[in-house]
């Protein structure tokens, strides 16, 4: 099996759409308790023409994680600095997908001039992100109904890490 990510580009939309819907509608149950009503105003916007329109958007970067042709992961980073999307087919979690969409994410904002990553979680999300330094800074109510987690992180010379980075490669992983 090999991982690639790439640039998504609007031709992806459709498949990333579907990433996007499953992962809601099938991992994130602990947020929207099946409840059809958050549920339809959490999707209500995953369509693939909306999709496209965020992929070609200059200001936004936006990844997508390929494993042996199949779109498996998708992630949206805005110029502010706005972690806005981060999901992965329900099949395609814990195989280092996340991790390296996110590395790749992390990279750009570095090279925008970002200070600090922030991004919205879902519940089932949490860990993920705090197992990658982010740090839990209190709750938000999303548009949609249900309750998320703020994080961030701080980003390049000032990280907490940023020195041992510069030694060794001993966080790469």
């Amino acid at each position: 099996m090999s991982l690639e990510i790439r640039l998504a580009a609007s031709t992806d939309a459709f498949a990333a759409c579907n990433v996007l819907r499953r992962s809601i509608a099938e991992c994130c149950v602990l947020d929207h308790k099946n409840d059809p009503a958050i549920l339809d105003a959490w999707l209500g916007n995953k369509t693939p023409q909306m999709v496209a329109s965020w992929f070609t958007s200059p200001t936004n970067f936006s990844l997508v994680a390929v494993e042996d042709g199949v779109v498996v992961g998708v992630a949206l980073l805005t110029a502010a600095g706005k972690l806005a999307l981060c999901y992965l087919l329900p099949e395609a979690r814990s195989k280092g997908a996340g991790k390296a969409l996110l590395a790749r994410v992390e990279q750009q904002a570095c090279s925008w001039g970002v200070k600090a990553l922030q991004l919205h979680s879902t519940a089932t999300g949490e860990g993920f992100f705090a197992s990658q330094g982010y740090i839990h800074s209190g709750k938000v109510r999303s548009p949609y109904g249900v309750e998320t987690i703020f994080f961030w992180k701080q980003l390049g010379e000032g990280s907490p890490t940023a020195g041992r980075k510069r030694f060794c490669n001993c966080n790469n992983s």
